[in-house]
């Protein structure tokens, strides 16, 4: 796996052993920032069930200002350090090693409205899925800056709903085994 574009291009990314992680294919993730191009530089970015952090690290070699990551798998959250060790990125992140719900919490605390979700759990977790995406849709005055994008990566053969609350799905992109759902609030 490598970075795709930006500041990093074609630097190498290490991913967590075992199948355990399944890591956003460079395909997928140059589709998904070829539609979000032009809103990544200087945006806020969340990368949730984050994995090896590729996607969160794409954002920031394409410009993004801060990105938090969000992580509880100690194999993948070791990754998520490694890559950006290795990376030299010493500023412009934070990586919550607790999990999505954790960050989130935090995130209200304090709140920041962040132009870019992105989520990608474990594709049979339906339930993380939605959890997500209504917390987010509760909370999105908090949380999501106007015309903020919500994106969920998750199965083809397991489509999301149109709707989490306020969020309402405006897209949906498919890859091979992959799909890329765009929300949005109404």
């Amino acid at each position: 796996m490598r970075v795709i574009a930006g500041e990093y291009r074609s630097r190498l990314l290490q991913t967590p052993r075992g199948m355990a992680t399944r890591p956003t294919s460079d395909r997928l993730r140059e589709t998904l920032f070829n539609v979000l191009a032009l809103r990544v530089e200087g945006a806020r970015f969340v990368d949730l069930y984050a994995g090896s952090g590729a996607v969160g690290i794409e954002a920031l070699s394409r410009g993004a200002e801060f990105c938090w990551f969000a992580e509880k798998a100690p194999a993948a959250t070791a990754s998520i350090r490694a890559n950006l060790s290795s990376l030299k990125i010493a500023g412009g992140y934070a990586l919550e090693d607790r999990g999505t719900r954790r960050l989130l919490d935090e995130m209200l605390k304090k709140p920041r409205a962040v132009e870019i979700v992105y989520l990608d759990p474990p594709y049979e977790a339906a339930e993380e899925y939605r959890a997500t995406l209504e917390f987010l849709a509760r909370h999105h005055a908090e949380l999501l800056a106007d015309g903020a994008v919500v994106v969920a990566e998750h199965s083809r053969k397991q489509p999301l709903e149109a709707s989490y609350g306020v969020l309402q799905r405006t897209r949906v992109l498919e890859q091979g085994d992959a799909a890329l759902s765009f929300y949005a609030v109404s």
